[in-house]
């Protein structure tokens, strides 16, 4: 079904240049003709989170040995599917009309329970990603063509493929001589200049400022029954790009739900570029922050953030949770949401105040134990050594009236 040969170049990735496999890929119909040939290479650079929930980011390539035995012709659609080390899986889906072919999809599926690539991975899942290929339509009986590199990016997963020859639907089993060369491998027609720029170092993104803190509450017949006091940041990935957006409390828009017998309330924040919604909900004794959504927008494209299994900020009912010191919450792989200054409460709301609070353990002054346990620590060594010196010393008038 398949046959490879891998090509190593000398130098590795860490320094920047590609190392990788040419994959040759034969499928053949029922007939046992060819009907679907690729030759290319992959590299794939995916950050995932490791134990401590610290990013990290790893390169590693389409290797030599590969599995195509599930891939598919028919006569409009075909399927190269790739499967290599442990529960990795590389798939091209391809379309065709009367006159031209497609690539109309890429999946990426790479399984995070493999250590030999995932190292001190803190999850065992499967993820699955999704690409739109860079791919012009391509005339039947001829083959497509694109050495240059070509860059893919979904969900802090980015692919890289170059060098890459393929044929789909091949009419009588038999390979066009005939190319479509992809558009970045066509010369333009001005010259570059010869001369290299001296190569300069890109300086470190300047962090942002802290977000303003803002009061925000939710009124259900003109009585106040949620509030909120908080400095908000989100942090998401755009094209394996960390961006940060503050909300500021002066272009932010709040609303939500809190009925006075609901066991549920909710508070929405909406500004120019981003939204957040916390869903909340109580049991009788204590309530908790459960979900989070937030929307991105990037032109006439929201991007959507969700987490709805989610337990933070709990405590006591006609109580206020408190923190004051940052913190910082995972709503999914790809995005975040920190918290400044943060007081709030969304249920039994009195008055229009806040009622008694119930600190984060951040917020705890604890710097008082230090001194106490230095002290029973010098204290238990004192014991010890006293205790050693009369055991030496009994040892020893013993050892004498022996004598």
């Amino acid at each position: 079904m398949f046959r490879y040969a891998c090509l190593t170049l000398s130098l590795l990735l860490m320094v920047g240049i590609h190392q990788s496999c040419s994959v040759q890929v034969n499928v053949m119909n029922s007939d046992q003709k060819l009907c679907l040939y690729a030759q290319l290479m992959v590299n794939f650079t995916v950050t995932y989170e490791v134990i401590g929930k610290v990013n990290n980011t790893i390169t590693f390539i389409l290797p030599d040995k590969v599995n195509s035995t599930g891939s598919t012709c028919s006569s409009d659609t075909s399927t190269m599917k790739l499967e290599f080390g442990e529960g990795h899986t590389w798939a091209v889906n391809f379309t065709r009309d009367n006159k031209t072919y497609k690539a109309d999809s890429i999946v990426f599926i790479y399984n995070l329970n493999d250590s030999n690539i995932f190292k001190n991975s803190s999850s065992n899942n499967t993820v699955k990603v999704s690409f739109l290929p860079k791919m012009d339509e391509v005339g039947i009986d001829t083959y497509y063509s694109c050495r240059s590199n070509v860059n893919l990016t979904a969900d802090l997963v980015t692919q890289t493929l170059w060098n890459v020859s393929l044929q789909a639907f091949i009419p009588n089993g038999t390979l066009s001589n005939n190319a479509t060369i992809c558009a970045a491998d066509i010369p333009t027609t001005t010259t570059a200049p010869t001369t290299t720029p001296a190569p300069t170092t890109t300086p470190a993104p300047t962090p942002a400022p802290q977000p303003s803190v803002g009061d925000y509450n939710v009124t259900e017949n003109n009585t106040v029954c949620l509030m909120a006091t908080l400095g908000l940041q989100v942090h998401y990935m755009d094209d394996s790009a960390l961006q940060v957006i503050n909300l500021d409390p002066n272009k932010t828009i709040s609303d939500g739900k809190c009925q006075g017998n609901s066991s549920e309330a909710s508070l929405y924040l909406k500004s120019e570029k981003v939204s957040v919604l916390f869903n909340f909900m109580e049991d009788g004794k204590k309530f908790m922050l459960h979900a989070v959504t937030v929307n991105v927008t990037k032109g006439n494209v929201t991007v959507n953030f969700s987490n709805k299994n989610m337990s933070l900020w709990e405590t006591w009912l006609g109580s206020s949770y408190m923190c004051n010191k940052q913190q910082t919450f995972n709503v999914t792989e790809s995005c975040a949401i920190v918290t400044y200054k943060l007081q709030v409460q969304p249920f039994n709301v009195k008055e229009n105040k806040f009622s008694t609070a119930e600190e984060c353990f951040l917020d705890s002054d604890l710097s008082f134990l230090v001194p106490i346990a230095v002290g029973v620590a010098l204290g238990f060594l004192i014991i010890l050594v006293l205790i050693s010196y009369l055991i030496g010393r009994r040892k020893s008038r013993t050892g004498y009236q022996s004598v």
